[in-house]
């Protein structure tokens, strides 16, 4: 199993690209489940989250293709297709979900495993299920298998969501465009994914307004047809590597950056001392005096502050000064980076939903052992500060989220490595 060795104490300078939103790709791949005509993503991140959606698509029946070394996603779903999303394949990955509305709409019924991922909460099936039974579905429980019909198809309907869940959002995104009629999703998520899917599913024929609201009107259709789209940039691999120079010091350029995915992150940096300035080519960030200042964090849906950079902004308040609280609100149990932030030196105090943060002047390098994707990652970062060596263990959550992490890195003068498995 591979590892990450990082050496701290070397600044940072240089231009990081930052590739496409892993969350946006893996709700528009299944969208080629909505039209017999082919679907081609570009800008497409070369992730194993995206390797596990294209055997799943595939399981399905749907002919796909990775071109420009996995940059552009061509798909194809002309051929017979199955309603069946085996659990050998689901559990490894979450968002394999984002079949169920696809499937329903385009088979009028759909049997698919309880979904996988991270450790980092329950996250239940249950907004998506009422979302789809809105829309007319019968979904059952049945040997970890959601077994749903829709045997006389979809029907528009209005539904309002207790939580502003991105993935039933998308879910019911999906499912509605081929419903009878007209929807409306009360309560939706904001998130820029969603809009993204929004301007993919309009491409391919779909009626849908209001996106990036929290109300999204959705005009069924009789059928959709072929489009190419741009995925957007990774909002979160944008602000991870935006903390990078503002934790170990130095400037760097993240190309293809666009504020206006972060604002909330944007403005805690700027409030913990960060310079940001928009180019031409994307965003610019240096830390250039001093030790960062500790602000305070409550994680929230769009556009608040992301649950996704919450641990990556922890590995910054390590070493700021002062005291910050960081409170979690979208998932539990998502503060399993602390205890290993507290073996490189840190000051955590953890109760519940709050962590709270007293800021050392630097943290020491040591074996630590990832426990999620963003933890991964907020340990890299936490060692590009540290005094001495930080090895990072258990990366394959790394690989999910992030490519070419050691490289971009790299290239703006970290001393990260790959140290490769046993």
């Amino acid at each position: 199993m591979d590892s990450i060795l990082v050496r701290g104490g070397s600044a940072l300078n240089g231009t990081i690209e930052i590739a496409g939103a892993k969350n946006a790709c893996l709700a528009l791949m299944p969208a080629t489940l909505l039209s017999e005509e082919p679907l081609t993503l570009t800008n497409a991140p070369r992730l194993s989250d995206i390797r596990t959606m294209t055997l799943l698509l595939q399981s399905l029946g749907v002919e796909v293709q990775g071109l420009q070394g996995g940059k552009v996603q061509a798909m194809s779903s002309h051929g017979e297709i199955s309603p069946l999303a085996d659990y050998d394949i689901v559990r490894k990955m979450r968002a394999s979900n984002l079949v169920l509305g696809p499937l329903l709409a385009r088979l009028g019924k759909a049997v698919v495993s309880l979904p996988g991922g991270c450790a980092i909460g329950a996250r239940p099936m249950d907004i998506h299920i009422d979302a789809l039974e809105a829309l007319g579905a019968g979904i059952e429980l049945r040997d970890g298998y959601l077994h749903a019909t829709a045997p006389g198809g979809l029907k528009g309907a209005s539904y309002a969501m207790r939580f502003a869940s991105v993935g039933a959002t998308e879910n019911f995104l999906m499912a509605a465009v081929l419903a009878k009629g007209g929807s409306v999703l009360r309560n939706a998520a904001r998130e820029p994914e969603i809009v993204d899917l929004a301007k993919c599913l309009r491409a391919m024929g779909a009626q849908i307004s209001g996106e990036g609201t929290s109300t999204i009107e959705i005009q069924g259709v009789d059928r959709l047809h072929g489009a190419t789209h741009p995925v957007v940039a990774d909002r979160i691999e944008l602000g991870t590597y935006m903390l990078a120079p503002v934790i170990a010091g130095g400037e760097v350029e993240c190309l293809g950056g666009r504020r206006d995915l972060i604002g909330a992150f944007c403005d805690k940096l700027e409030a913990a001392g960060a310079e940001i300035e928009e180019t031409e080519r994307g965003l610019k960030v240096a830390r250039k005096n001093g030790r960062a200042r500790a602000v305070d964090v409550v994680t929230a849906p769009f556009p608040g502050f992301p649950t996704d950079l919450q641990a990556q902004m922890m590995a910054l308040m390590c070493t700021a000064e002062g005291v910050s609280v960081l409170e979690e609100t979208v998932f539990e149990n998502r503060f399993m980076h602390a205890p290993e932030l507290m073996r490189m030196g840190a000051d955590i105090d953890v109760h519940g939903g709050h962590a709270t943060v007293t800021g050392v002047e630097r943290l020491k390098g040591a074996p630590v052992m990832a426990t999620d994707l963003r933890a991964s990652v907020s340990l890299i970062l936490a060692g590009l500060g540290a005094e001495g060596e930080t090895l990072v263990s258990r990366v394959y959550h790394l690989d999910r989220g992030y490519e070419r992490v050691e490289e971009k890195l790299g290239a703006c003068g970290a001393q990260v490595e790959r140290v490769k498995g046993q």
